[in-house]
C-alpha cells in the first residue's frame, strides 16, 4: 500500500464529534446457536466485531513448549485453573475454545484473530523454533476449522533461522484459516530492519499477508524489570515503538510498498513522538535519507484500540484516520479490555464509523 492510500478514503474527523452512542449491542452470530443477550441489536443491525489482538494457546502447542522450553526456562505445568509457563500463570481460557466463544458472545464479538503471545518462540534453537512454530500453526489453523465463522489465525514463524522461517511461511500460508503473521516487535534482540529478514517481508508482502506485531523482550533491562510491572507498562509500549522506528527509518516500509504492517497498543508512544520524528528529519543527518517525514508513514500502519485512554485514542484517530483503527482486547490479559466494544461506543461514533473501527478494517486486512 502507498503511503496515502487510505486518504481519500478517511472519514472526515470532525464527524468524530458528531452522533451519540450506538444504542444496541452487537450480535456475535457463531457456528452454535448464541442465546439473546439483554438489548442485543437484531440480525443485520450491528457491527459483527473482529477482535485483532486475541492470543491463544493452544493445548497441542503446550504439550510441545513442555518437551521443547524446559532446558531455556519456560516449564509448562497444567494447574487446576489453568496452567504456568515457567513462572507465569494463565487462566484455562487461554486454551478453552468453549469458555472463549462464550466470553465472545457475552461481549459482542464475534471473531477473534488468534496470536501466540509470550514467549513466542525465538528463545529455542532453531529446530526447536520450528517444531513450535509448526504446533501452533496447525492448532491454531484447527480452531479454525471448528469454528470458520469465529476464528482466523495469525501464523508465528521459526525466526531464527530465515531457511526456516520461509519454508513454514509458505506452509502456514496454506493453512486454512491463516489470515497473517504474528511477528516479535524484535526477534532475540535484533530489530526489524536486520537485513537477514528482507527475504521473509518480501514472501509476505508477495502472499498478500498483514503482519501483526507484538512486543516481546522489551527495552529497559533491571531499570523496568525490578519491580511495578514496568516492563508491561513502558517496555511494551515502548517496543512497539522502537519497531516502528526499524521500520521507516531502516527502509523497510519503502523497500516493500504494499506490505500492510499493524502495530499494538495504538502504536505504543510512537504517534506522540511523531513531531520529534519530523523535527530529527529535518536537521539530523542519521536521518535525512528518508524520502518523505516520518509523519508520512503513520498511514502505512495499522493500529488497535488498547491504549486504556479515550483521550489518547482520540487523539490517535485525529492522526492516522478512523479507517486506520482497528478493535482489539489483548484477550484475556488483565492490562487487555475486557468489554473492547464498550470501549468503542464511548467514542461516541456514529454506525458508519463505528462499524468500521468494530470490523471494517479489519475484515479488509484479513479476507474474512
Amino acid at each position: 500500500m502507498e503511503q496515502d492510500c487510505c486518504a481519500a478514503h478517511a472519514l472526515p474527523r470532525r464527524r468524530l464529534l458528531q452522533g451519540g452512542l450506538a444504542a444496541a449491542a452487537l450480535g456475535a452470530a457463531g457456528t452454535r446457536p448464541v442465546a439473546a443477550r439483554a438489548g442485543a441489536a437484531t440480525e443485520g443491525t450491528a457491527a459483527r466485531a473482529i477482535d485483532i489482538h486475541a492470543h491463544y494457546y493452544p493445548q497441542a502447542y503446550l504439550e510441545v513448549l513442555a518437551v521443547e522450553g524446559k532446558r531455556y526456562g519456560y516449564d509448562y505445568e497444567k494447574l487446576g485453573d489453568g496452567f504456568a509457563i515457567g513462572p507465569v500463570h494463565y487462566a484455562q481460557k487461554f486454551t478453552d475454545l468453549d469458555q472463549r466463544l462464550a466470553e465472545m458472545d457475552e461481549i459482542g464479538v464475534e471473531m477473534h484473530a488468534l496470536s501466540l503471545t509470550a514467549p513466542m518462540v525465538y528463545f529455542a534453537e532453531p529446530e526447536a523454533q520450528e517444531r513450535l512454530a509448526r504446533a501452533w500453526n496447525d492448532a491454531a489453523s484447527a480452531a479454525h476449522q471448528a469454528h470458520p465463522r469465529r476464528f482466523v489465525a495469525l501464523a508465528t514463524l521459526p525466526m531464527g533461522d530465515l531457511d526456516r522461517a520461509l519454508a513454514e511461511l509458505l506452509r502456514a500460508s496454506a493453512l486454512k484459516g491463516v489470515r497473517g503473521v504474528y511477528l516479535g516487535t524484535n526477534v532475540a534482540g535484533r530489530d526489524l530492519d536486520d537485513p537477514s529478514f528482507t527475504p521473509v517481508f518480501a514472501r509476505i508482502e508477495a502472499l498478500g499477508l498483514p503482519v501483526f506485531l507484538h512486543p516481546t523482550n522489551t527495552v529497559g533491562g533491571e531499570r523496568l524489570g525490578k519491580s511495578y510491572y514496568l516492563s508491561n507498562l513502558i517496555g511494551n509500549p515502548l517496543d512497539t515503538a522502537i519497531a516502528a522506528a526499524h521500520l521507516i527509518f531502516g527502509g523497510v516500509l519503502d523497500r516493500f510498498p504494499k506490505l500492510e504492517i499493524a502495530l499494538p497498543h495504538s502504536g505504543g508512544v510512537m504517534p506522540i513522538l511523531m513531531g520529534r520524528w519530523d523535527h530529527a528529519h529535518r536537521v539530523r543527518p542519521e536521518v535525512k535519507q528518508l524520502p518523505a517525514p516520518p509523519s508520512a508513514y503513520l498511514r502505512r500502519f495499522t493500529y488497535d484500540t488498547v491504549c486504556h485512554s479515550e483521550a489518547v485514542l482520540k487523539f490517535l484517530i485525529d492522526q492516522v484516520g478512523l479507517e486506520r483503527v482497528m478493535l482489539g482486547s489483548d484477550y484475556c490479559f488483565e492490562m487487555g479490555y475486557a468489554r473492547p466494544v464498550d470501549v468503542v461506543d464511548g467514542l461516541g461514533l456514529d454506525a458508519e464509523q463505528r462499524a468500521q473501527v468494530l470490523r471494517g478494517t479489519a475484515a479488509k486486512l484479513l479476507k474474512v
